[in-house]
């Protein structure tokens, strides 16, 4: 297969797996899914949907999280990790959401990383799934299977991220990085990862990967 095949392909079993897509994180508006998105760095989505609930309770907006103090914020999220970097953060965004931003989650790559604790993947993650704008945000499970695919050299997640950006359609990219990160969950995980499951690397995936598999058999 030619890359742009391999590509077609990938867009084609990925929209058969998952016609609808599933959003990772509960959240009812882009305040609210930034807060989720920032409070799972290097944790998982399911211990963060349990964590989101009782800290929405209490403050769901930049007004109301404000009159929590950081130790207070801390101790609601403590189970997701990082919390004294997180709980600054998020009462640091909100103060300046407050500010700057009319208590409003702004919409530039540019205004979301100025604030505290945010970096390129939480802002692409917002504007794409918040705000609709094209954005493939790379997390853990794109940089594994954008090489495995063969689609990046995965040197870094800038890398892939362009990459990723080069190869698939801009008017796919929402869709596209949500139906893979679910694909990789399901079917190409780090560990345990079984090959005669994951029909997409079994396919198109690169030799040298495959060839490295303990599965793999040759044609």
């Amino acid at each position: 297969m030619t890359k742009q095949e391999k590509v077609d392909y990938v867009i084609n079993k990925l929209n058969e797996l998952y016609p609808t897509i599933p959003v990772p994180l509960n959240h009812k508006d882009p305040y609210t899914l930034l807060i989720a998105v920032l409070l799972s760095a290097q944790s998982t989505d399911v211990r963060v949907n349990q964590i989101t609930p009782l800290l929405f309770e209490k403050a769901d907006n930049p007004y109301d999280m404000v009159k929590l103090t950081v130790e207070e914020i801390r101790e609601i999220i403590k189970p997701v990790g990082l919390s004294p970097m997180k709980s600054k953060g998020i009462h640091g965004l909100s103060k300046i959401l407050i500010e700057k931003h009319d208590g409003k989650v702004p919409k530039t790559y540019k205004e979301l990383e100025e604030l505290p604790a945010v970096g390129h993947k939480t802002a692409a993650v917002v504007l794409s799934q918040a705000f609709g704008i094209p954005a493939f945000p790379v997390d853990t499970h794109i940089h594994r299977l954008m090489y495995r695919w063969g689609f990046t050299n995965g040197k870094n997640v800038v890398q892939t991220e362009k990459d990723a950006k080069r190869l698939f359609p801009k008017e796919l990219w929402n869709d596209l990085h949500l139906q893979i990160i679910w694909y990789g969950r399901e079917y190409s995980p780090a560990r345990g990862w079984d090959l005669n499951k994951d029909i997409i690397t079994r396919t198109i995936g690169r030799k040298s990967v495959l060839k490295a598999h303990p599965q793999y058999v040759a044609n």
